[in-house]
């Protein structure tokens, strides 16, 4: 077996979505002005964590998607999200929604507390052309539904998507075959997982730092890794905790105007017409 190795660093800056929400984005920040920085499929991936309100209490009001998925996962705090098609749903400490917005979603995500910590993600996934116009939908994801796996060395991982030694998570398959796991491990712990070549893997730290292959990652830097087909991953002396995202390449055009992704520039027009003509979401 192969060991990848980073093929890419991608360095999170700060940024503000929503009515103001305060946030890290690495995938789908511009490199330099110029293009997002992307790792088909995966379009973007934002991290917020704050325990000051006016930092997060504004949320993300109503807004249109097309063409995508959106991964929310809370690890602290309370959100609450509402569509056009009169669907409400709860997302708590730990929980996960995983909405695929197909063809058009109009919604909101809104904090449904003052004060105290919000703490979590949001990635987009991509869709394959002959899908962005399917049906919109969702499921949230409680935290009970989250296995989590005992690692050799005293590690842990939660495993959304994918299966981990034998462990399913709740999704599973589609046509990207995503693999979301929240691994934490102790100091110089280590992981080492086979992971098929033909997939994008991304690497995120978010507590502590990591070296693969001899390369260090630090916390809130992004690693795209190379071809091979296993992952090893050693914790530095304080720990860490890291998402590891996989996925299978779309190897697609994409074409994105602000929450629409399509594969052509008449596409995204169509979705601002469509947007506009109030038929987005039909």
């Amino acid at each position: 077996m192969t060991t990848r190795k980073i093929q890419q660093i991608i360095d999170s800056v700060p940024a503000s979505d929503g009515a103001g929400v305060r946030l890290r984005r690495s995938l789908g920040a511009a490199d330099h002005g110029s293009l997002p920085m992307r790792a088909d499929p995966f379009l973007m991936l934002d991290e917020f964590s704050s325990e000051n309100p006016d930092d997060y209490v504004a949320g993300f009001p109503s807004h249109p998607h097309r063409g995508f998925e959106t991964v929310t996962y809370l690890l602290d705090g309370h959100m609450l999200h509402e569509d056009h098609l009169g669907n409400r749903g709860d997302l708590k400490s730990g929980g996960v929604q995983w909405m695929t917005a197909g063809r058009g979603i109009i919604h909101s995500e809104m904090p449904q507390q003052e004060n105290g910590r919000m703490r979590g993600f949001q990635l987009w996934i991509n869709l394959p052309a002959k899908e962005k116009m399917r049906p919109a939908g969702y499921r949230d994801i409680q935290p009970s539904e989250i296995p989590a796996v005992a690692l050799a060395g005293g590690g842990r991982a939660k495993v959304v998507a994918g299966t981990l030694n034998g462990t399913a998570g709740p999704i599973q398959g589609g046509s990207t075959d995503p693999i979301y796991w929240d691994i934490e491990l102790p100091s110089n712990g280590f992981f080492s997982q086979e992971i098929k070549d033909h997939k994008t893997v991304y690497i995120y730290p978010f507590e502590g730092s990591v070296e693969i292959a001899d390369r260090a990652l630090k916390t809130h830097q992004g690693a795209v890794l190379g071809s091979g087909d296993r992952v090893e991953i050693t914790a530095a002396a304080d720990g860490a905790r890291f998402l590891l995202l996989a996925a299978q390449p779309l190897q697609e055009p994409v074409v994105q105007y602000g929450p629409f992704v399509m594969n052509t520039r008449a596409e995204i027009e169509q979705a601002i017409r469509d947007y506009q003509n109030g038929v987005l979401a039909v």
